[in-house]
């Protein structure tokens, strides 16, 4: 990929760089400014408040929850569909939040589910409705404004829009903040990476028909130029690709229904899924040096397929640092201090004082990632340090990559042995995503 300055700012402005203020005026009609925010000296402003209603990504959770380390003595299926009965429950606390601008000061609620993602998506969306309903009530009645949805509590049904109906107080899914998070991430990452030019690259989305990949396809295309759109619904995809050449004319578009065609041709890839027990995307074949974001909660791509390929680079994206001295009372799976862009979507809203149902539904105008981006900056929000499967990215571990891809790409016949390797080793390991695998047979 070479130099471009032109190529620069297509990204910026598409994404919103980090020292890029964004203006909407039509999807593509974006003028960057420099950014100088005021400074306000932290004073004793009352506290916004907001909430946040989890669950447990796998049963695992449960298991390693010292309230609950006993269930790890039970069958997991029992465990599993018992827990999904449990009642909402407040467990937890976010504090210390505060805008280095403002000086407006947030506290948060958690709150918890019992049921996994496959426990939700198996049953009709009105079990998890009741659930989040009895954490939005209570949420009111302890002093919320706002209440923010996480994981898959905002992918049930009809994406948060039932909830916010049916509830006393705003509510968002904060999969604005989530694709702003995304974008953002992958510039960083690039940028980590040495990457000359992103807007030269060739990406692929994959889940790019739902409510987080298609605004993330629409966003990649106007800032690369030359995307991959994959999902299992063809005719949503042709539309979003009929959306895409409208908004970005020019625009280089390909569709597909598995990643296989494209998989060692893409530079950045995105994971945005609901997919369950089955391989996403096969590792083993990527592009030397290929950088996978990962969106979705819990993960497309396990640890397992990742080190077939060391070359290959799997982010944790959509990680967000709150400003102010912030502390969780209830460990949510992240570093001390980190958080869900979902859930910093909801606390940022508190931090402006903006208590709408911000982002509900499955169509996230691109507008509103672009808004809730200004607010991000206002306020001082940051990304959180890049991770790869819970470790940080070292420059050594950066140093390393590059060095491998780089011997990779110099070699074509290493690189064919290399995917070769790769490949029978993924077909070792069960086909999997979000941590669930495949079953061997329709009773496991």
């Amino acid at each position: 990929m070479s130099e471009s300055p032109k190529g620069h700012y297509e990204w910026a402005a598409a994404i919103a760089g980090p020292t890029m203020t964004l203006q909407e005026s039509g999807v593509r009609g974006v003028t960057a400014t420099r950014e100088k925010p005021a400074r306000a000296t932290v004073d004793a402003k009352s506290a916004n408040r907001f909430a946040f209603v989890l669950h447990p990504l796998t049963i695992d959770y449960l298991a390693h929850h010292p309230r609950y380390r006993w269930t790890r003595h039970l069958p997991r299926a029992l465990v599993e569909a018992t827990a999904a009965y449990m009642p909402a429950a407040r467990v937890g606390r976010v504090e210390g939040g505060v805008s280095p601008t403002t000086g407006q000061r947030i506290e948060g609620l958690i709150y918890a589910l019992g049921a996994t993602p496959r426990q939700m998506l198996s049953r009709p969306p009105e079990f998890t409705y009741r659930r989040l309903d009895q954490a939005v009530r209570d949420a009111a009645g302890h002093g919320a404004q706002i209440v923010g949805l996480g994981a898959f509590t905002k992918v049930v049904g009809d994406a948060g829009v039932t909830v916010a109906r049916r509830a006393s107080i705003p509510v968002t899914t904060g999969n604005s903040l989530t694709i702003a998070a995304t974008l953002e991430t992958a510039k960083l990452t690039a940028r980590r990476m040495g990457w000359a030019d992103l807007s030269h690259a060739k990406a692929m989305v994959v889940g790019a028909t739902g409510s987080i990949g298609s605004v993330c396809s629409r966003l990649l295309a106007a800032a690369v130029r030359d995307v991959v759109l994959v999902s299992i619904e063809p005719d949503r995809l042709t539309a979003l690709k009929q959306k895409i050449l409208e908004e970005t004319p020019g625009a280089h578009v390909e569709l597909g229904t598995t990643t296989k065609r494209w998989v060692g041709d893409c530079d950045l890839i995105v994971t945005a899924t609901s997919a369950f027990g089955q391989r996403v995307l096969d590792v083993s074949q990527c592009k030397p040096g290929a950088v996978i974001l990962d969106v979705a909660l819990p993960p497309d791509i396990s640890a397992e397929e990742a080190a077939t390929r060391p070359d290959v680079l799997v982010v944790e994206s959509g990680e967000v640092l709150i400003p102010g001295p912030v502390e969780f009372s209830f460990d949510i799976g992240l570093p001390q201090g980190v958080a869900y862009a979902c859930l910093a979507e909801a606390g940022l809203l508190a931090m402006e004082g903006r208590f709408e149902s911000f982002t509900l539904g499955r169509d996230v105008p691109p507008a509103k990632v672009k808004e809730i981006y200004r607010l991000f900056r206002k306020h001082g929000f940051q990304i959180a340090p890049l991770r790869t499967f819970g470790a940080l990215l070292s420059d050594a571990l950066v140093a390393e990559k590059n060095a491998r891809a780089e011997e990779l790409r110099r070699d074509r016949a290493l690189l064919r042995r290399v995917k070769a390797e790769a490949a029978a080793r993924i077909a070792k390991i069960p086909p999997r995503a979000k941590g669930v695998a495949a079953p061997a047979n329709p009773q496991a």
